[in-house]
């Protein structure tokens, strides 16, 4: 009998809701701002200058006044830049002809490389605003054009600890109101040097002299390096910045707030860029995982059922199945009739009532079914319930299954076929969805078909099978003993129970054709409920049994790991790939992403088709794939994350008891699995959720109340009712 041990419990904690939330909104506002900046585009083709002079200003009045180069004053300009390549060679010709020239740069761009923003100014140029994202403009409403050239000033004052005056509109695409503050830079002579026409064309293109439009970035400036040391060569002509060509003070410093802001937002570009980055890794690796998993899980599967043999099934004796029931009356007797409706020559059914608040042992009661004993507890918890049922029974060979469950007539027989091997302690049947209507219940028989099963045939032939499922699982009565019976320290009795047996030495098989129904949660409620339990019990085995790693067997290098890997660690990450998806929505071509979204999805489509032909079920659940991704999908990585966040809290949590309605017994019908005969599901009673709980503190003091069982007489041949001969076999009895 397993110790029993009493259970602090704490709230469920929920403040990390919030926290995640928060973070999810940070890291998109994140990403798009650095979608937002990496849109800058090359240089492209500019507008014709107006009728009015270069320069232009809008006066108090509203007019506008426009200027020009004095006589012999050449400006050279160059635009978007700073470029990390072009920018130092074109200040490298320049110094060494002592011209002078201006840059109006692109915010993005200087807060990316704000050192050499930095030697510009200190070279004796002048800066100016070309916007923050090189965006059109004439385009953009008044806030966003405002947005552009505000943080273009704030990252130069950063930058430098100056602030600028000077505006050049990327396109040379003026608005319709010039922005008040500054003076809007034209050009006098576009020398077209983005189409890399040729460096004498260049040249000649700028000999007028006036404001020359040149290029530092966007793209190959070749070219126009070469130029600008010609024209720079050029004797006679002084070159001049644009507002030493006015006459114009040289700009004064920026204010404290201007460079705090300034600062900030380079530190949030930066970050963008870093987060950026390191969310396309993730996702890459998320998805270089899931695909190598998805190839493994599909090859294993193809070579287990490869390796299914064929033959008459053995009988191995007595075999007791023990069901633990915590009011299970709507399902309980749907379950007895399935079990005693098994084609196995030698079977005894123990049920063990384990302080139920409704009718449950009545219902096993009036039933009068030979073969099966009633033992009534005060209410204990199921492993406590399970541990009095392994008992009680008298087989070597133990079945412990749920109240809700539903067997088919051959799955006992088939459950037992590996103990022929004297290695094999505990055997996985194959748990299939029972109430499988609508999207809820499609989505779980999915999860059931394509997760579950999938990954036991893996672990099957990689002997590292961490979980038998508590709805049909075969065991040894000698590995029981080996692991001191069902353990009650965890939320999760059945891994912690299969853990236990592999480190114990024993082998741990899957049996696929050992089929039985179960009843799956009919609301997203009781969903989250049962997969909060499930998750936080896994974690607490895996945490229990992690000196597994060290010991010889592959549970610890296989099963933990791969647990901890694809159960535990990528489902935390899962909000952060759908960050990354909205990001992707905003800032990538949508064909783009709808054909990523498409191609991973068919995959998975083909995968899940494949497993369900191997269980011999319907493709028609397939439609509801796609919509997975929308809602199930999210509620599952929910619970992975509220689990860590109670793991790493600490303390216990109650047992989470789903409220049974018969849909199992209900949804299973002569002409579904093929039961004998109808079964009537007991109407269930109304309970309250949150007081329906399989609580761990209770006494474990029980009554037992037996029915007339025979003894067994041995193990002779038999003939099941279908004719299929059971020949002995006690080969695999320890």
């Amino acid at each position: 009998m397993a110790r029993h041990t009493s259970h602090r419990v704490r709230r469920a904690p929920r403040a990390h809701w919030l926290l995640l939330l928060l973070v999810m909104a940070v890291l998109l506002a994140e990403l798009c701002l650095d979608g937002w900046v990496r849109g800058v585009p090359g240089a492209s083709p500019s507008a014709a200058p107006g009728e009015l002079g270069p320069v232009l200003q809008v006066q108090a009045d509203g007019t506008v006044r426009s200027a020009g180069m004095p006589a012999g004053a050449v400006a050279l300009t160059f635009d978007d830049g700073p470029d990390p390549r072009w920018t130092p060679l074109i200040l490298d010709a320049l110094r060494r002809h002592h011209a002078r020239a201006t840059f109006f740069v692109v915010g993005s761009r200087v807060n990316q490389h704000p050192d050499l923003v930095r030697r510009i100014v200190a070279e004796g140029h002048e800066l100016g605003v070309h916007t923050f994202t090189h965006a059109d403009l004439a385009a953009l409403p008044a806030w966003r054009q405002r947005l552009e050239l505000d943080l273009t000033r704030t990252a130069i004052a950063a930058a430098t600890g100056r602030t600028v005056r000077l505006l050049r509109p990327p396109y040379l695409s003026v608005p319709e109101r010039l922005p008040a503050g500054f003076l809007t830079v034209m050009t006098d002579r576009d020398t077209q040097d983005w189409q890399r026409p040729g460096v004498d064309a260049i040249v000649a293109a700028a000999a007028p002299g006036g404001v020359v439009l040149l290029h530092d970035g966007g793209g190959d400036r070749t070219q126009t390096v070469a130029a600008v040391e010609r024209i720079a060569a050029t004797p006679g002509r002084r070159f001049v910045t644009v507002s030493e060509g006015l006459g114009l003070p040289p700009d004064a410093a920026a204010g404290t707030g201007d460079v705090a802001r300034g600062h900030a937002l380079r530190w949030a570009q930066t970050a963008g860029g870093w987060i950026s980055a390191a969310m396309w890794w993730l996702i890459v690796a998320a998805t270089v995982l899931a695909l190598i998993r998805l190839a493994v899980q599909v090859a294993i599967a193809r070579r287990h059922a490869r390796r299914a043999v064929a033959g008459r099934l053995r009988s191995f004796g007595l075999v007791s199945v023990v069901v633990p029931a915590y009011n299970e009356a709507a399902n309980i007797a749907a379950t007895v009739r399935s079990l005693i409706g098994n084609d196995y020559p030698a079977l005894e059914v123990v049920v063990v009532d384990d302080g139920s608040t409704d009718d449950t042992a009545d219902v096993v009661r009036r039933l009068a079914l030979p073969g099966v004993r009633l033992i009534r507890q005060a209410n204990a918890g199921k492993p406590a319930a399970l541990n009095t049922g392994v008992a009680a029974a008298r087989g070597e060979l133990l079945v412990l299954v749920d109240g809700d469950t539903v067997f088919e007539p051959d799955a006992i027989g088939r459950l037992v076929q590996p103990f022929a091997d004297p290695s094999v302690g505990a055997v996985s049947g194959n748990t299939k969805v029972a109430n499988r209507g609508g999207l809820l219940g499609r989505w779980q028989h999915l999860e059931y078909v394509v997760g579950f099963n999938l990954d036991r045939r893996m672990f099957d032939l990689g002997e590292c099978m961490p979980t038998i499922p508590g709805a049909i699982g075969a065991f040894r009565r000698a590995a029981l003993l080996d692991t001191d019976g069902v353990p009650a320290d965890t939320l999760a009795e059945d891994t912690d129970l299969t853990m236990a047996i592999l480190r114990a030495g024993w082998r741990v098989v899957y049996a696929d054709r050992a089929i039985a129904w179960t009843e799956a949660p009919s609301s997203l409620r009781q969903l989250w409920r049962q997969r909060y339990r499930w998750c936080y019990g896994t974690m607490q085995a895996a945490w229990k049994h992690r000196r597994a790693v060290g010991e010889r067997g592959h549970l610890g290098r296989r099963g933990l790991v791969y647990l901890a890997v694809f159960q535990m660690l990528l489902p935390l990450t899962a909000p952060l790939i759908d960050v990354y998806a909205v990001y992707s929505l905003l800032f990538l071509p949508w064909a783009q992403v709808a054909a990523v979204w498409c191609g991973f999805t068919a995959l998975q489509v083909l995968a899940a088709g494949y497993a369900l032909r191997l269980d011999r079920e319907s493709l028609g659940p397939l439609w509801t794939v796609p919509l997975q991704q929308v809602v199930y999908r999210q509620l599952l990585y929910l619970v992975v994350i509220q689990s860590a966040v109670a793991a790493l809290l600490g303390g216990r949590q109650r047992w989470q008891a789903s409220v049974r309605t018969g849909l199992a017994a209900a949804a299973v019908t002569p002409h579904g699995p093929g039961l004998p005969g109808a079964l009537e599901p007991h109407q269930a009673p109304t309970v309250d959720p949150d007081r329906a709980s399989h609580s761990t503190h209770s006494s474990t003091h029980s009554s037992t109340h037996s029915m007339d069982l025979p003894a067994p007489q041995g193990f002779e041949p038999w003939v099941a009712r279908d004719g299929r001969a059971w020949p002995s076999d006690l080969s695999g009895r320890p």
